[in-house]
């Protein structure tokens, strides 16, 4: 490229990444206020968790009159990423926003990625009309409001940069998407954290064992929990998406249905530990040994949510699954119980999203460099046994590159045995 290329390439993206940048940082920003008033009303007032089911109709009907392809959620950006066929509609922001404050206040099991990555590609997906992109740096704008979203929600704004090109351009990284990827994740990671002054948690791996042999060979047996874990996730996720589908033709009554079961689901267990973020039990998961069932109970009740068309995202859920199931195998695995909750954390992440690198970054910045060696190996092993499964149904996945434990032998087995004929 030559040098006036590349500093039109500069200028461009410079202006367009802190737009971008500043855009989806303060949209995260007034969404993560928001969630933090409403979770703190909920638990002030339960009786509220009763109107579920009204919370869940509006929702519905909403998205059913006025919602149309924003329904779609993250899967829109991915099919806009690949065919580049309709704008992203500027309501899908307050929509999710929306839906996403009503889901958490009203008790629904749910994350906040997949509601700020919307919110970040919508959002930067308006300036492709008043600036005249043409498809391929369209394509770049969607990456950076992924980032700039990403990024700001969760306070990470290397693994942000990264997991929008890992996701979205799965194993075909293009050069060019790389400055406006991380140019936008770290305005908008500063806008968040800095302008509006949001707190992100913060997690403690406090003993890192040495990088022994049969240290690290212990990650095996837990990176394979890890995916799949985020494979089953996925899989119900799905599973419940379209047992709704077939069964209740009305979109709005679907998360009616839901909410009347979560509720009374809820009121019968007399337990609220597994609805909203989870963000406690969370940080109790790197703490102290937790009831080993915590990670079960969890994906069920997000995956039924989501299913049945609450509003929010599944990151946070997994880091829900990961670390509690990182903290049940400590009684089988002889490494620091931190330390399982954090590759746990990140590794059923990677599973069930298939981005390994960005989930092995976000350990880092979350967690420390120190513990990194144990949180990349179990990101990729989770990773490789998740299998074709993503939380993503328009992920565009290279299918070859993943295993399965039990057909994966068979084929193998078969195929060599076909050669060998």
């Amino acid at each position: 490229m030559k040098s006036e290329s590349i500093f039109r390439y500069l200028l461009l993206w410079i202006v367009l990444g802190l737009l971008v940048g500043l855009l989806s940082g303060a949209a995260s920003a007034i969404f993560l206020l928001s969630l933090n008033w409403v979770t703190s009303y909920r638990q002030a007032n339960l009786w509220i968790i009763g109107l579920l089911p009204v919370a869940g109709f509006i929702i519905g009907w909403t998205y059913y009159r006025l919602g149309e392809n924003s329904v779609k959620g993250n899967n829109l950006l991915l099919d806009e990423l690949y065919k580049t066929e309709k704008p992203i509609p500027l309501r899908m922001t307050p929509l999710v926003l929306l839906g996403t404050i009503m889901t958490h206040l009203f008790g629904g099991s749910a994350g906040r990625e997949g509601t700020a990555v919307q919110m970040g590609g919508s959002l930067a997906d308006q300036l492709t009309k008043y600036f005249h992109l043409d498809p391929e740096n369209r394509r770049i704008i969607l990456i950076a409001g992924v980032a700039g979203g990403f990024a700001s929600v969760f306070g990470t704004p290397l693994a942000g940069a990264i997991f929008a090109l890992e996701w979205m351009l799965h194993r075909k990284i293009r050069w060019k998407s790389l400055f406006p990827a991380f140019w936008t994740a770290l305005v908008a990671n500063w806008v968040c954290a800095s302008l509006f002054s949001v707190e992100h948690t913060h997690y403690l791996v406090d003993v890192v064992p040495p990088h022994s042999l049969i240290n690290l060979l212990w990650t095996l047996p837990a990176g394979i929990a890890f995916g799949l874990a985020g494979r089953l996730f996925a899989q119900s996720t799905h599973f419940f998406s379209h047992q709704f589908s077939n069964y209740i033709l009305y979109p709005p009554l679907r998360p009616v249905i839901g909410g009347l079961l979560i509720a009374a689901s809820v009121f019968i267990s007399d337990n609220t530990t597994y609805i909203g973020l989870g963000i406690p039990r969370i940080v109790e998961a790197f703490q102290t040994p937790l009831p080993w069932y915590d990670w079960l109970a969890k994906t069920g009740l997000t995956s039924f949510t989501l299913g049945a068309g609450f509003k929010g995202g599944e990151v946070t859920p997994l880091f829900f699954t990961g670390a509690t199931l990182g903290n049940a195998l400590s009684a089988w695995i002889p490494l620091p119980l931190a330390l399982l909750a954090g590759m746990g954390f990140v590794g059923v992440f990677s599973g069930a999203t298939n981005t390994p690198m960005a989930c092995t970054v976000m350990g880092v910045e979350l967690f420390g460099y120190e513990s990194g060696i144990f949180l990349g190996i179990s990101c990729l092993i989770a990773y490789l046994f998740s299998g074709k499964s993503s939380i993503y149904s328009s992920q565009n996945l290279d299918k070859k590159f993943h295993l399965y434990p039990a057909e994966g032998l068979f084929t193998f087995f078969r195929d060599k045995t076909h050669t060998n004929d």
